[in-house]
């Protein structure tokens, strides 16, 4: 592993945890922190072994966002020539085989809310705050964020957050279907450590079409989607995991899957 200047990188067997580590600057994003994220994603695809990915921050704030020092030099160009890039570099969290898990305290704002938009799942301490201010800076939300939290909470909920720029609880968070589950502070990392060393001790494939056929389902027709259930159902039923899987479950052991 490579040393980062903004992420800890730990990859711990099937798991990658990847820490903010900007705290000075509340662990805010911008081009050099997007570089390095691609990076991290480089390395994270190189190791086939990770299934699941943890993201959280050091510091008091998971992210305030993008660095307001970093958007004084942006202009129009520079928008026209990297914004496709930035979308691709959020939208791969989604589309990676790993599942990712986003452990969000404090602040998350911006730029950090729309990154974790991108996450498979996400947990929050009880003192998380929740904000897209984009508007109110003259700007709309530009990676991925008018698209991916419409249809988490809905139109209505995500018009409410992104035009009147009001900022939410973990609490309303979880009310409203942003994040999936709430806890004290001090149980974060534990709370997704656990729910990421569940995904793993899965079978592999199954979470993997799992993942994929749940994305698709919300761009896909019903029809579509019922077509790639069929396909990932042929593909997993007699392997050599899925039977590994039941023999474990009467033997009432732990399963070894061999991804086979």
């Amino acid at each position: 592993m490579g040393k980062y200047e903004f992420y800890d990188l730990v990859l711990d067997g099937p798991i990658a945890i990847i820490t903010l580590n900007r705290p000075d600057r509340l662990n805010t994003m911008g081009y050099g922190p997007w570089k390095e994220m691609a990076v991290i994603q480089d390395e994270i695809d190189a190791h086939r072994e990770v299934r699941a990915v943890i993201i959280k921050a050091e510091g008091e704030h998971f992210c305030a966002g993008i660095d307001l020092k970093d958007l004084e030099k942006v202009d129009s160009y520079w928008v026209a020539d990297n914004i496709a890039w930035l979308q691709r570099l959020y939208n791969r969290w989604q589309e990676m085989n790993a599942v990712s898990i986003a452990a969000v305290h404090g602040l998350c704002y911006g730029s950090g809310f729309e990154l974790i938009t991108c996450m498979d799942i996400r947990i929050a301490s009880e003192d998380a705050r929740f904000a897209i201010p984009e508007v109110r800076f003259g700007l709309s939300p530009d990676m991925g964020g008018s698209q991916r939290l419409p249809r988490l909470i809905g139109p209505g909920q995500a018009k409410r957050l992104i035009l009147a720029c009001e900022e939410i609880d973990a609490r309303e968070a979880r009310e409203i279907g942003f994040v999936e589950v709430v806890v004290p502070r001090e149980q974060l990392y534990e709370r997704a450590l656990k729910m990421a060393k569940r995904i793993v001790n899965n079978p592999p494939w199954a979470v993997r079409f799992g993942k994929k056929a749940i994305n698709a389902s919300l761009d896909s027709s019903i029809a579509g989607g019922m077509l790639l259930e069929q396909i990932q159902s042929i593909f997993c039923c007699g392997t050599e995991d899925q039977k590994e899987a039941i023999r474990a479950f009467f033997e009432k052991r732990r399963p070894e899957f061999k991804e086979r």
